[in-house]
């Protein structure tokens, strides 16, 4: 009895006849030969069916397949350096488990909008394969990262009673009496799990509701955040590149094949080692005026500043020290220069932009109550969050890092849309 075996493992049984289950990618021919290109998830596989080593019927039926048709193929394996993935399968049995209807998404150029619409087909292209499989490591390295490091996971609730970013982006739902609103990050409940735990981190997906339009924004999207008890801004700096680092590392480890697929020069991403540049707030204004932007200083940087900055280094860097009033209510300030707060953003180079926020959050109950009634936010629904100034306060950090901008600078792509399955942006909910 034949071996079931999957793609990727295929060359561990060259010389042996086996049994691949998948779906039909292509099929060209070639007068007595028709190649098949099986894919299984993962990876590609030709099958070559030659006329005069099977059945008339079964090499009629090989050549008239339709695309995505899935069907189970058998035959010895040999090495074939000019085959995908340097085997190849000698067809010796074919049994269509379905043949597929007319393909929508042929080799032709298609628009993102019909791409969109047909994204859970389009999840089956060589491409998309090749970044959900990067997107995966992604994940995997950063647990394995702060799993290593003493950090303890502990999930932050996705329906939550008050906004954490800002008020103006939140996704609002009928709670039973009362109205939930979609979180908009872990990091509040962390900073509770913090107090108990020492370090720890959350991941899942939060939401904002931001009529963005650009390359870098989705309304769903997943994110990572870590926060530890008696860290400062150098050391939460010091965490976040670190995970930076090991999760470039474990991607060209990993999951070069998949880069290579997607065509990523290597080069960009070998570069980043530490240390990783830092520059201060009032530096990183002063370089985008060389540059030629008319930044005023106190204003928060998009995507265009970011973009600008980025592009001046051959690695990430870190900006720090931004002003108070364009950051979160619970950013400490600098106890040296209050109107700029001890937190740090990390830009990705090339042009990605910002990959983490973060920073040292305020640890003193009346400072805390005076930034709450500053940004008008309701004291009583945040009567919790104080509690934990009132019982063993310390000062602690955190940050989040976002995972489609982060696979977005790794796979080199131009848009966050391609890094998650199924996309939410202002003007898409379907699929």
């Amino acid at each position: 009895m034949r071996p079931v075996v999957t793609i990727d493992r295929i060359g561990e049984h060259a010389g042996q006849e086996v049994e691949v289950r998948g779906w039909l990618y292509n099929v060209r021919s070639s007068g007595a030969l028709h190649f098949l290109l099986v894919r299984d998830g993962t990876g590609l596989l030709q099958a070559v069916a030659a006329r005069s080593e099977l059945p008339a019927e079964v090499f009629e039926e090989a050549g008239a397949l339709t695309q995505e048709s899935a069907i189970v193929v058998s035959g010895p394996v040999r090495d074939d350096r000019r085959a995908p993935g340097g085997h190849e399968l000698s067809l010796r049995e074919l049994r269509v488990v379905q043949r597929a209807e007319p393909y929508p998404i042929t080799p032709k150029e298609h628009g993102i909008e019909f791409l969109m619409d047909h994204r859970h087909l389009w999840l089956r292209s060589s491409r998309q394969w090749a970044i959900m499989r990067v997107r995966a490591e992604v994940e995997r390295a950063m647990c394995d990262y702060l799993d290593d490091a003493g950090y303890l996971r502990m999930d932050a609730p996705i329906l939550t009673p008050s906004a954490c970013e800002g008020t103006t982006t939140l996704f609002a739902t009928p709670y039973f009496d009362a109205t939930a609103y979609l979180t908009q990050s872990g990091q509040l409940y962390n900073e509770a799990a913090a107090a108990a735990q020492g370090r720890v981190y959350c991941f899942g997906p939060v939401f904002r509701a931001e009529k963005s339009k650009t390359r870098r924004h989705l309304t769903e999207f997943w994110m990572l955040e870590p926060e530890a008890a008696y860290l400062d801004l150098d050391g939460c700096m010091a965490l976040a590149e670190g995970l930076v680092v090991a999760v470039v590392r474990r991607v060209l480890d990993r999951r070069r094949r998949e880069l290579e697929v997607l065509k990523r020069d290597l080069a960009p991403l070998e570069a980043v080692r530490p240390p990783f540049p830092r520059i201060t707030y009032d530096e990183a204004v002063e370089r985008l005026r060389q540059q030629g932007s008319s930044i005023a200083w106190g204003e928060d940087f998009g995507g265009d500043e970011e973009t600008v900055l980025s592009r001046l280094y051959d690695r990430p860097v870190f900006v720090h020290r931004y002003p108070a009033r364009c950051k979160a209510f619970y950013m400490r300030p600098d106890p040296e220069r209050p109107e700029v707060v001890l937190g740090a953003d990390l830009l990705a180079p090339e042009g990605y932009g910002e990959i983490v926020g973060g920073g040292e959050r305020i640890h003193d109950r009346a400072l805390l109550e005076r930034r709450l009634e500053e940004a008008h936010l309701p004291r009583a629904e945040y009567a919790w969050y104080l509690d934990l100034r009132r019982y063993g306060s310390v000062p602690h950090s955190g940050f989040g890092i976002g995972v489609e901008r982060t696979v977005a600078w790794l796979c080199g792509l131009d848009h966050v849309r391609e890094t998650i399955p199924f996309p939410r942006t202002i003007n898409r909910l379907y699929p």
